[in-house]
């Protein structure tokens, strides 16, 4: 670790509590029950009267500095609100992204109020310099025409800005793959070039390739390491429509006529229809549906158990290095950020950058034969961690992306439909949350996806329900595990592998607790459909085991997800409230050795240095995915400062006077044990610019950050 005078806590002190709070499935105590550490200091009864009131984080006295609780900040994020006020650009884009005012270009991406300005070399190398050695450029197809620099030394000497020195001047791609993608844009490049002298007398600049690793590669977007990287061409023609869906082309047909049949059939039934009823309809109805080529039965079959701790989907800060940097720390379930669906089948490159993953996502999940409740046919070596997360409005939307994913996504485990995001951009089309309202929509979402998925299963994400005290989850969990009654015994089930529940209503945000309450209800009744499901309602039917999904005997998946913090919380949650796994969010984001202490079932009470050293490994994990040029540099640094503006707010282990922490206190103001640690729980926007630069240099004049968090209602620049 470079740049770091400050002093150091000692290295991670494994705070055990086994006797105070039970570690894994040996305790049956609720996680709010919390437990005093021992110390050698005396609390007075001042301090232990306010370690337990609610919403302030108990620091031990020695580390007071005041009794007044910092601001709360606005937690909307984990799910990715969007800066200002949408409403408008939300009533204008009805149709999943679409729409806008006549002449007015739309601004693309979820976060279009934020701006983080314009980080580029003040002179531009052509493309067919990049990668080539001074003497041997690449033909530039505009030829004079070309308003790019194509002299490699005015590029260097006047072009950009100086090599970083951070790292000790070394590009961390190059080191860890022998060769660098950016080239000579690369701010490491002097670790990877070199000027050779010819016989001739003449010098020429050369980049140093390591190994056996071939010429330059005309795919700008790969990098070494990443996978699932949607070709240029691909991209172009989904956007010029050239690529045929077809299953999804066919089922949309086949859904069109089904719903007019259904419509004349429920009309004639409630007497609104004046002309009868063709009797041969409902026989056509059934002689035109195909069945898909994978039923929900016959697909690759996924596990959830508590050895599968599950990382969130979360817009901006479940970029590629952050799930690298969790699977790194022991995440076995990712999802990528959340993905709109219409302009993933208009070939937008900005949603198609989402659907990257990282090769140690490819692995397997950790799983133990035996220990849960495992479906018939399940094979772990076929396994892997990453699903793709998509949002829809409607139904020909989420098949059609469903189908494009996975016809050019070669690693994917499942696609998960969100049902839960709440923010207005989104809502008011009528995805996310907004589908809670509709369950007959979602339904034919769910169903339709499974038809044109292929071999991967489709899942499903959840909130309790749009708005505080009209929880509609049941009624929607039924609905995904066997289908509308009226329809069931002709279409089976919808086929929902997996079903997550985050126990917060749309309405409710992320204010107050997560209702754990709810969710272990919800758990038991999908116990309840697997114990009894001759008995699902009054008058319902059992439906045709091949159209659920797993496999026939109604097993779906249940996750649980709101305010886990620890390994305590975890393990409360699938032992008490009877969930299969617990998704992480923000938990992760604060503290993303959560999962580690999850693998251990103990606290980790994480050195100064430790944690700065996350920092450096997300930096490089972040060259790696972006690039190390003017650009990739400025996209690390962004989604770092993102990252920070989390991880400022983790109160040591050490410095609590009782455990388990919760993740909606709020600490007083209080001091750290080391000028590091003080520096890493600052709020001051220009502290985590600072950390920043140890990493990455001083960042580019241009460069602006305007963090979600409004609690300190500020914006910033480089510069301060």
């Amino acid at each position: 670790m470079q740049n770091l005078e400050q002093a150091e806590s000692p290295g991670t002190a494994e705070v055990r509590t086994q006797e105070a709070a039970g570690i894994g499935s040996a305790t049956n105590e609720p996680s709010s029950k919390r437990q005093k550490l021992s110390h050698t200091t005396s609390t007075s009864t001042t301090t232990d009267d306010r370690d337990r009131k609610q919403g302030i984080a108990p620091i031990k006295p020695e580390y007071l500095i005041s009794l007044e609780a910092q601001e709360v900040v606005d937690d909307d994020v984990a799910e990715g609100v969007v800066a200002g006020d949408n409403n408008a650009a939300g009533k204008q884009e009805q149709q999943d992204g679409g729409g806008g005012k006549k002449g007015k270009k739309k601004q693309k991406g979820q976060n279009h109020n934020r701006t983080f300005g314009h980080f580029e070399d003040s002179l531009r190398l052509c493309n067919s310099r990049v990668l080539s050695n001074e003497f041997s450029p690449r033909p530039c197809k505009f030829g004079e025409r070309c308003n790019m620099c194509h002299d490699l030394r005015t590029y260097l000497t006047e072009g950009r800005r100086p090599d970083v020195e951070a790292l000790n001047g070394k590009c961390t791609v190059f080191e860890s793959y022998g060769h660098c993608p950016s080239g000579w844009k690369c701010r490491f490049v002097k670790s990877h070039s070199k000027e050779i002298q010819h016989e001739d007398g003449r010098k020429e600049l050369v980049l140093i390739r390591q190994g056996d690793h071939p010429g330059p590669d005309d795919n700008q977007d790969a990098r070494p390491g990443v996978v699932n990287v949607a070709s240029a061409d691909i991209k172009w023609d989904l956007a010029r429509k050239k690529v045929v869906l077809e299953k999804s082309e066919s089922y949309i047909k086949w859904l069109d006529r089904d719903s007019e049949i259904t419509h004349k059939i429920y009309n004639r039934k409630q007497g609104t229809e004046e002309a009868p009823v063709d009797p041969n309809l409902l026989h056509e109805l059934r002689a035109q549906f195909v069945d898909p080529p994978f039923k929900a039965s016959e697909k690759r079959k996924i596990y959830f158990g508590r050895e599968t701790p599950v990382l969130a989907p979360l817009t901006t800060q479940g970029n590629l290095p952050f799930r690298r940097l969790c699977t790194d720390l022991g995440a076995q379930i990712t999802y990528s950020e959340m993905a709109m669906g219409l302009p993933l089948i208009q070939g937008q490159k900005g949603e198609w950058a989402l659907m990257k993953a990282h090769e140690s996502e490819l692995a397997s999940p950790r799983f133990t034969p035996g220990s849960g409740q495992v479906v018939e046919g399940y094979d772990n070596s076929k396994d892997l961690k990453w699903g793709a997360q998509i949002s829809g409005n409607q139904a020909w939307v989420a098949m059609k992306a469903a189908e494009a994913l996975t016809k050019f996504l070669p690693h994917l485990r499942v696609i998960d439909l969100n049902c839960g995001c709440p923010i207005d951009l989104v809502y008011q089309t009528g995805a996310g949350s907004g589908l809670l309202d509709t369950p007959n929509k979602l339904e034919k979402m769910v169903r339709g996806m499974n038809a044109v998925s292929g071999e991967v299963p489709i899942t499903v994400k959840l909130r309790t329900g749009v708005r505080d005290g009209r929880p509609t989850a049941q009624r929607i969990i039924e609905r995904l595990a066997f289908g509308n009654p009226d329809f069931r015994d002709r279409l089976g089930a919808p086929g929902t592998a997996a079903i997550t529940l985050h126990g917060r209503s749309r309405q409710q945000r992320y204010t107050k607790k997560a209702n754990w309450e709810y969710i272990a209800e919800c758990a038991a009744l999908i116990q309840s459909y697997k114990d009894k499901k001759n008995d699902l309602t009054d008058t319902a039917m059992e439906p045709d085991g091949s159209t659920q999904a797993n496999t026939s005997n109604d097993k779906i998946y249940f996750i649980g997800n709101g305010d886990c913090y620890s390994h305590i919380d975890y393990f409360d949650h699938i032992d008490n409230a009877k969930v299969d796994s617990v998704m992480i969010a923000r938990g992760a984001m604060i503290k993303p050795w959560i999962f580690e202490e999850i693998e251990k079932g103990q606290y980790l009470d994480k050195s100064a240095s430790e944690r700065l050293g996350y920092v450096e490994k997300f930096v490089r994990y972040g060259l790696e995915a972006w690039g190390s040029d003017e650009i990739g540099l400025g996209h690390t640094r962004r989604f770092l400062l993102e990252w920070l503006s989390f991880t400022c707010r983790y109160i040591p282990i050490g410095l609590l006077e009782y455990l388990p922490p919760s993740l909606q206190d709020r600490p007083p103001k209080y001091r750290c044990r080391d000028d590091l640690e003080t520096l890493l729980a600052s709020t001051n926007y220009k502290d985590w610019i600072k950390i920043s630069e140890m990493f990455l240099g001083p960042a580019h004049p241009n460069f602006t950050f305007q963090p979600k968090h409004k609690s300190n209602s500020y914006e910033l620049d480089a510069e301060g």
